[in-house]
Order: structure tokens, then C-alpha cells, then sequence
């Protein structure tokens, strides 16, 4: 029998999906994670465990479009499915057409970019130069932060989005994601993050749409600093499809925003809250730095690692009881 909270993600699925005839895994997410009344709001890796369970059952129906997983219920006629992706398909394509996608990750930086311009604490490496020479309709050009830091290398072509560096803590990370999906700790994007920050012992500060608790009880640990956006920012010049793709009848995105101008609490984060925590984040990952490395080149797997993080704050013996955390397996 399925507990509580997947009961109530079984119940929102289908509820959603009769009135919307078929929908993507971010518009669901959007709609059950983040969005509704606060104690009915199921995280996405449970929301995701409970729809393969529908879909196992025959309850709900998974079809492959756009290189993307959609879902609709058994009953929902055809018709009514392919009016549907009529609808929603020329949207959802326009998301991912050309360099939409390198304009949208851009969107970020820039904010990033102005709010390390407006403080006065932080030296930072990183720029954009040209951002008084054209619209968001086409790319920026950007002065990437150095891939070496007094002899300490990234591999390949790495980069970090910035490097900022604090009077006490040194060197930290700064990396964007302008992202759909939630970041959990497992994902390959984190341990990147992770591993160019070890490479170049840089304190790792992440800056995301959405990051669960998980993230947080796992990497902040480690020392690792963490912003949520609970925005999307897409270009200026794109203004028509970020109203398309907000439509709670299209897909949905309704924390989309426009343009690449920080919010206030961008600012407070950048300008006050990481100058100030990045002293403590700074011994913490000092501490946790050897665990952080063998996770992020996967020489550790995601359960040995959260379970060593958990042991070694508590104090305890580390080489034992490697199962993952209770809220998030």
C-alpha cells in the first residue's frame, strides 16, 4: 500500500492529467512540486518513483515526443492527445531550438555577473564584455574565469561560471543553473560542480532554480553554498514564448521571468549572505574535501557518500551503515 504522500502524488497525477489531457515531467512537477497548497506539494523524486509505478500498472500512459517523455491516462482519447501536443508541442520545441538553450544558461550568469558588479567584497574572475553592444536575441561574449588557480588545473576544457574570492575563505566556485528540473546531489551536474571544485580548492556556491533539502542536508555539510532562484529566467527578446510557456494551460511554467537583471534577493545573496557565510563553508569543506572528491569522481557512490558525510558529523565510525539518507533514496 502506498504511504500518504504517494497517495496524494497518485491523486495529483491523475487529477492533472484529466484536465489537461497530456503533460510533460516539468509541466507535472511544476504543478505538484511546486506549485498548490504547501502540505499538499510532493517532492519530484518521490513524484517520479509513484508515476513509473502508474505507468508500470497501465494507469498512466508514457509516449516519446521531442525526445521527451509525455504523459496522458488510458482513457483520454487520441484525439483529444494529439490536439493536446498540437497545442503544447511548438512551445515545448522552441525551448530547445538553436541556441535558445546557451541564451537561457546565459540569462543567469548575466544576473550573477551584475550582482558581483554592485558589491564591494568580493574580487571576482568572469565577465561579460560586450552586453551594451546587442539584445539577448543572440549570445553573449564571455570572459571565462582562468582554468588554473597557483598550479592547481581543471581538466579538459572546465570552467567554473566564476571565481570569487573572499579576504578569509580564498577562492570560491560560482556555477549557474537556469534549469528546469530540481537539483538533487546524485545528479551528473552537481558532481562536476564538485569536482572542479576540488581540483582548484575553491569553496563550491551553487545557484539554482530549485534545490531540495536533500541538497542542502547533504552538501552543506561539505561546505558547499547554495541560492535558489524559484525562477527561471529566459531572454528579453523571447518575451512571447516565456508568456506560451507560463500558460497553465500550455506548459505551465509559471515562475518563468524575463531578462537577466538580478532580483533583490540575488542581490542580498551576492552582495551580504555569501560574503558572509563563506568563512564557516570555507572549513567545512576543508573538513569534508576528501569524501567531496571520491564522490565527485565516482569512486564513491551517492549512498557511501551521504552515509560517510551523516557518520563523520556525528562523530561516529564512517565505515559502516552505507544506506542512502531516509528522505531521499
Amino acid at each position: 500500500m502506498p504511504d500518504g504522500r504517494e497517495q496524494l502524488a497518485r491523486t495529483r497525477l491523475v487529477r492533472i492529467l484529466e484536465r489537461h489531457g497530456i503533460a510533460n515531467a516539468r509541466t507535472l512537477e511544476q504543478k505538484i512540486s511546486d506549485a498548490g497548497p504547501y502540505n499538499q506539494r510532493i517532492h519530484p523524486h518521490v513524484l517520479t518513483g509513484v508515476r513509473n509505478g502508474l505507468v508500470k500498472e497501465g494507469q498512466i500512459v508514457r509516449i516519446r515526443r521531442q525526445n521527451a517523455p509525455w504523459f496522458h491516462l488510458p482513457e483520454t482519447p487520441d484525439a483529444t492527445v494529439q490536439a493536446r501536443l498540437g497545442e503544447l508541442l511548438p512551445v515545448f520545441r522552441a525551448l530547445q531550438h538553436g541556441d535558445m538553450g546557451s541564451r537561457v544558461g546565459q540569462c543567469l550568469e548575466i544576473a550573477i555577473y551584475r550582482a558581483l558588479l554592485r558589491q564591494n567584497t568580493l574580487d571576482h574572475l568572469g565577465s561579460f564584455t560586450n552586453l551594451g553592444d546587442h539584445d539577448d536575441s543572440r549570445l553573449y561574449s564571455k570572459e571565462e574565469p582562468p582554468q588554473s588557480i597557483s598550479g592547481r588545473r581543471l581538466s579538459g576544457n572546465q570552467r567554473l561560471d566564476f571565481l570569487v574570492r573572499h579576504p578569509e575563505a580564498g577562492w570560491a566556485g560560482i556555477e549557474a543553473k537556469n534549469v528546469r528540473e530540481w537539483l538533487y546531489p546524485d545528479r551528473e551536474g552537481i558532481a562536476e560542480l564538485l569536482g572542479k571544485a576540488v581540483a582548484l580548492d575553491c569553496v563550491p556556491v551553487l545557484v539554482g532554480r530549485r534545490i531540495p533539502f536533500v541538497t542542502f542536508k547533504v552538501l552543506s555539510t561539505c561546505g558547499v553554498v547554495f541560492h535558489q532562484t524559484y525562477n527561471q529566467l529566459l531572454p528579453e527578446a523571447d518575451r512571447e514564448l516565456a508568456d506560451k510557456a507560463r500558460d497553465k494551460r500550455l506548459l505551465g511554467y509559471h515562475d518563468i521571468r524575463v531578462g537577466n537583471e538580478p532580483d533583490d534577493r540575488l542581490l542580498k545573496f551576492i552582495g551580504t549572505n555569501l560574503p558572509g557565510v563563506l568563512p564557516e563553508a570555507r572549513e567545512r569543506f576543508d573538513e569534508y574535501k576528501d569524501l567531496v572528491g571520491d564522490f565527485a569522481d565516482r569512486t564513491m557512490d551517492y549512498a557511501e557518500f551521504a552515509a560517510r558525510v551523516r557518520r563523520r558529523s556525528q562523530g561516529v565510525n564512517e565505515d559502516s551503515d552505507w544506506e542512502p539518507p531516509d528522505d531521499y533514496g
